[in-house]
């Protein structure tokens, strides 16, 4: 069996949840955390991304986008392959600031994009194959890694959508069931 179909099928179903959380959200909500010391919509939606682009960067041996598409300016962030919100301080991540909606959704659907070629022409040996991650300097398998980068984003999925779930409900004029 090929390896690679599951692993797209993945990243597509990652892409689908992440347009549902961030696709209309009220920008304001991006940054504004569901509670006191949490991590704010649009600095994990940023994290995700960037875990995804600079780990199968890694894999391919190329330039991040983040960096060889401009996106670090979008973001106004500086061009730090290493800066991913890995091993941030609650206080680095209460800084963020997010761009629109618009430019945190293109960044990710070119990050996924990108994800797709690499699937699509890698050989079918290739989750055994050892790449050196400059980040955090180890040496992982290929499966190592995206099975890292696609936990990882399952679970901040997970938080995203609770967190955005938390914010409207928090800005709602709910006044009890017979108001629905």
């Amino acid at each position: 069996m090929m390896w690679q179909p599951p692993m797209l099928a993945l990243f597509e179903r990652i892409q689908r949840e992440f347009h549902a959380v961030i696709e209309g959200i009220d920008p304001l909500l991006l940054d504004e955390p569901p509670a006191p010391g949490a991590n704010s919509i649009g600095w994990l939606a940023w994290h995700v991304t960037r875990s995804h682009d600079r780990n199968v960067s890694e894999l391919q041996g190329r330039e991040q986008l983040w960096i060889l598409e401009g996106w670090h300016t979008k973001f106004s962030r500086e061009p730090d392959p290493a800066e991913t919100g890995f091993g941030h301080t609650p206080d680095q991540a209460a800084a963020f600031r997010s761009p629109e909606p618009e430019v945190v959704l293109a960044y990710h659907d070119a990050v996924v994009d990108m994800i797709n070629h690499y699937l699509t022409h890698a050989p079918p040996g290739d989750l055994d194959r050892e790449v050196f991650s400059p980040t955090f300097g180890d040496t992982r398998t290929v499966q190592r890694r995206l099975v890292g980068v696609l936990t990882d984003a399952l679970q901040h999925l997970g938080q995203l959508a609770y967190a955005r779930g938390i914010l409207e409900a928090s800005r709602d004029d709910f006044s009890g069931p017979e108001s629905r």
